[in-house]
């Protein structure tokens, strides 16, 4: 308690206003049960285990064993595919900008991993199924972070009537490009994971199997929001994933945005600054293990979720919407991705196999599904291998290609130098 304001503080002295109970502290019932879980005199029954894994293939090879059960080889699958690799070259939310510090997405899923295994180890929750789902939720997202799924979604939608959304797309790269045979549980996780969608209790579902799983795929294509905005993880280590995901964006976020010069440390309502992220690791992660543990849903007190809702509320009005951030890209970055689209499109039509769709996407893909058995029909749908190819690209392969195709493009955004 701070005698002189009134206020609880955390034990590294942050307050924050409109959260004043939220001390990052467990109750002593709470630390309890949580030290049992973490002992092993205790067990989660809501927990997943490794040998309720759902593969499309009951493959030898992915058979379980005491050094690599089912979810550590998901995580292994998902850290050595190309995809993942990419994400270190993507834009979590500032793009073209010369400091080596900000947040990209590749830092980004490490982060919500860690934070999902400090809530899931206290729920005493697998947390390799976690791991797992952390690291591929993004593996499908576009370059130029939400502002390139945007632009990529207007104009396969204009094309096709679907809808494009990283979360889905991240499942179609986990489950169709990289033909790894990743579990249903990983993948119902990663398309779960919905970090714009808050909710204060998040629930499981009763998702049985691979047929109701390619419906709830299918139905996300078809409807986009309408569909996405119903989903439920259908286990609780998708639940932690997914409120992890704001936890470990929705402060730091806001550290890059002093960084990049769009905010100050006055600039945001609490008057926490960049200390914000050190508050909201530390109260949130500890507010959901306080309303979770011992129970069969992922929940958040009515404190800690109002102030969540309002953290990335402001975050909306101060980083992601500024013209600092989006106005340079969209003022140009949309037309080009249309005509990026079509070219690309022309060209898997045309057939022309010198175009980098061709050399850069469609032989390297068919190559890397050539080893586990498997072919990449491109051919059967061209407007969504034209999804494949263009949200694959790091923002530095999308400038380059767009440079290649309309030379001169590059000066139509802001060239940021270190020094």
């Amino acid at each position: 308690m701070c005698a002189e304001c009134g206020e609880m503080t955390t034990r590294d002295g942050l307050t924050n206003p409109f959260a004043p109970h939220l001390t990052g502290e467990l109750s002593d019932s709470a630390r309890e049960q949580v030290s049992r879980l973490i002992a092993g005199a205790e067990t989660n029954p809501n927990a997943t285990r490794h040998e309720q894994a759902i593969r499309r293939d009951g493959a030898d090879r992915d058979r379980d064993s005491a050094l690599r059960p089912a979810f550590v080889r998901d995580a292994e699958k998902i850290m050595h595919m190309p995809s993942y690799n990419r994400l270190a070259g993507k834009t979590q939310v500032f793009s073209f900008r010369e400091n080596d510090d900000l947040t990209r997405r590749g830092l980004h899923v490490q982060l919500v991993a860690r934070v999902a295994r400090d809530i899931g180890r206290a729920l005493g929750l697998n947390l390799d199924l976690i791991e797992a789902i952390a690291l591929g939720h993004d593996i499908g997202h576009t370059p130029f972070g939400h502002a390139g799924e945007r632009f990529l979604n207007d104009v396969f939608h204009e094309h096709t009537g679907l809808w494009f959304f990283h979360n889905v797309q991240s499942v179609r790269v986990l489950d169709v490009l990289y033909g790894r045979n990743v579990s249903m549980q990983t993948l119902d996780g990663v398309i779960c994971h919905n970090g714009e969608f808050e909710q204060q209790v998040l629930r499981t579902s009763s998702l049985s199997g691979m047929e109701d799983f390619d419906a709830m795929v299918g139905d996300c294509w078809a409807r986009g929001d309408a569909a996405i905005a119903h989903l439920a993880p259908s286990t609780l280590e998708g639940c932690v994933v997914r409120v992890s995901d704001i936890i470990a964006y929705v402060g730091k976020d806001r550290q890059d945005a002093i960084r990049a010069g769009i905010a100050d440390e006055g600039t945001f309502d609490d008057g926490l600054g960049g200390a914000y992220n050190s508050w909201a690791l530390r109260a949130f992660v500890a507010d959901v293990v306080e309303n979770s543990v011992g129970r069969g849903r992922i929940a958040m007190s009515e404190e800690a979720f109002r102030e969540m809702r309002r953290a990335k509320r402001e975050n909306y009005q101060k980083i992601y919407g500024a013209q600092e951030v989006n106005g340079d890209l969209d003022r140009g970055m949309a037309e080009l991705f249309c005509q990026l689209y079509e070219q690309v499109r022309d060209d898997l039509v045309a057939g022309r196999t010198e175009a980098p769709v061709f050399r850069h996407h469609v032989r390297y893909v068919e190559q890397w599904l050539g080893h586990y058995g498997h072919h990449y029909d491109w051919e059967a749908d061209l407007d969504l291998t034209t999804v494949d190819y263009i949200s694959s690209m790091t923002d530095g392969y999308c400038l380059a290609i767009l440079e290649h195709l309309y030379p001169g493009s590059r000066r139509m955004f802001p060239s940021r130098e270190h020094f």
